[in-house]
């Protein structure tokens, strides 16, 4: 370890040590009557108001692995890396009026998971559970992928080892999360948003007008990465789409849009504002974080006109590609700074790695612990339950980072994205309409979901020799229906989502049509029309922790 990775790692410990203690004190941050509710340590007692809730969903949505993953895929790809910024942006107009009727009816009937909606709405466990299930898989890689980003940070430092010893760092840091979250729960995130967030500003500004000063200007960064691809054998990369991968960048774009708001941790954030209005406001004010996604991403080129290397990762020898951004960091800037952003990627892990295991842990409970286990546990009990699940999660994912491949975790999380889009018919539109039957509704998930997976597990990856999972864009010249094959010869891609989606839809529909025909009987409704509009405040609305 060199000076300088001694005088990063210093101020990177102190700013993660002040953040842990921020983690322990916010259990008495705007506590209510008792810990011992889901609502309280789950939700964070259902009242966060307009700025605590714009920061913890920033802090949930905009990841760690975001903000190294994204620039790094520029870097490599160039302008395919860039799909995150329309889908961040089409995100919020696309969810802005269903997380309104989520809310509501939420809180007019004590939901903390979607499941329980899709339970309620339904009167169909089954459904309720294949949902639950859905979100605490789709939900796993995505933790294990924040200790990606931050093992890259803990790499550029100069803590590179191989074995155990190279994890003990990561271990501790995710020993004090599950500690802090199982004494806070919600509301420990939410106060360490703020300060992941205004770090994570401050240093991407600084990057932006810091960088191309040093670099020779934004003309010169992108002549050189234009010169980069052009010379690469691969003739997909470059700073402008080709052909070929359009169709998969609004695919991908719009898929991932659909998925993000069905994620179990984003639906956390959401249920945990206390009004409508408070929802409104964040769809309207969210997309600043997207403007700041744009300018992270440019750091890919930035990196690349700087000749950036990624770091050798000691533990498999291959130079691992999420270093990127952290090694531009430790290259171009003054070791103090490049501690500054250090530990804003670090601490944007922990936000969003416990809302996740929070999340994971309320669907673990409600929805599988009281519907099969113990029907008649208490809100003591199912607090108790879900502090114990949280620390499972969070360990279930170090499991990912010990004992699986760190590439292929990242190939699991592409997979989560086509998994949790399978739970769409079921969530979202359930809010609007009642008329998919609940056995249409688990058709559809069975054959989106073996379709998808059937789909994922065609494509390879010539880059790292892997002939399975090798990532989410399917050339449509292998789509096969049944041995037809509509699109033959066409080497245009598609994100597999998209297309499990729609084969889901269509069989939902299908089905419920010839369930209708048969008069097949369907569970009863516990939900009422007026519960998708309830506002705090209402006359007769459920307390809080009750």
């Amino acid at each position: 370890m060199t000076g300088g990775q001694v005088v990063e790692l210093i101020v990177f410990s102190v700013l993660f040590v002040g953040v842990a203690v921020m983690g322990f004190l916010a259990s008495r941050w705007k506590r209510g009557d008792t810990m011992e509710h889901l609502d309280e340590w789950g939700l964070g007692g259902r009242k966060f108001g307009g700025w605590i809730t714009w920061f913890l969903v920033g802090g949930d949505l905009y990841t760690a692995y975001t903000f190294v993953a994204v620039p790094a895929l520029v870097f490599s790809s160039g302008a395919l890396g860039f799909y995150a910024l329309p889908y961040t942006v089409v995100l919020y107009p696309i969810v802005f009026l269903p997380v309104l009727r989520l809310w509501s009816v939420s809180r007019a009937n004590g939901y903390v998971t979607p499941a329980d909606f899709v339970r309620g709405r339904y009167s169909s466990p089954t459904l309720a559970l294949l949902v639950a299930i859905t979100g605490i898989v789709a939900t796993m890689p995505y933790i294990a992928l924040q200790l990606v980003g931050l093992e890259a940070v803990l790499r550029t430092m100069g803590i590179n080892g191989s074995g155990i010893v190279g994890h003990l760092p990561l271990f501790v840091a995710f020993l004090v999360l599950a500690l802090y979250t199982f004494q806070s729960g919600l509301r420990a995130p939410a106060l360490i948003a703020f300060v992941k967030d205004s770090l994570i500003y401050i240093v991407i500004i600084v990057a932006v007008i810091y960088l191309p000063s040093k670099l020779g200007g934004w003309s010169h960064i992108f002549d050189t990465a234009q010169a980069k691809f052009d010379a690469s054998e691969s003739k997909a990369d470059g700073i402008l789409l080709t052909g070929n991968n359009q169709l998969q960048y609004a695919t991908l774009a719009l898929g991932s849009a659909l998925a993000l708001f069905l994620y179990p941790h984003s639906a956390t954030g959401i249920l945990a504002s206390k009004s409508r209005n408070t929802i409104k406001k964040n769809m309207i004010a969210l997309p600043a974080y997207s403007f700041l996604l744009g300018l992270l991403a440019l750091l890919g080129f930035a990196a690349i006109a700087a000749g950036t290397k990624p770091v050798t990762n000691n533990a498999t020898g291959r130079p691992d590609s999420n270093t990127i951004i952290p090694a531009l960091f430790d290259g171009q800037f003054p070791d103090w700074f490049a501690g500054v952003a250090y530990a804003a990627i670090g601490i944007g892990a922990l936000v969003p790695a416990a809302i996740m295991s929070i999340a994971a842990a309320n669907l673990w409970t409600r929805n599988i612990y009281k519907e099969y286990i113990a029907k008649h546990a208490t809100p003591k009990q199912e607090a108790k339950q879900a502090k114990w699940a949280s620390l499972v999660v969070k360990f279930g994912a170090v499991a990912f980072i010990l004992f699986v491949d760190p590439q292929f975790s990242i190939d699991l999380q592409l997979i989560g994205g086509v998994i949790i889009l399978q739970t769409l018919p079921a969530v979202a539109i359930a809010l609007y309409t009642r008329w998919l039957h609940s056995r249409a509704l688990i058709a559809g998930w069975v054959v989106g979901m073996a379709w998808g997976l059937y789909l994922l597990y065609t494509i390879p990856n010539p880059a790292n020799g892997k002939l399975h999972f090798g990532g989410s864009a399917l050339s449509l010249g292998e789509l096969s229906i049944f041995g037809w094959h509509p699109f033959s010869g066409s080497t245009i891609q598609i994100y597999v989502g998209i297309v499990a989606l729609v084969a889901n839809m269509v069989v939902a529909v299908v089905v419920t049509v010839v369930l209708r025909a048969m008069k097949a009987r369907e569970g009863r409704d516990l939900t009422r029309g007026e519960d998708f509009h309830v506002d705090e405040g209402d006359a007769g609305l459920r307390e809080v922790a009750t």
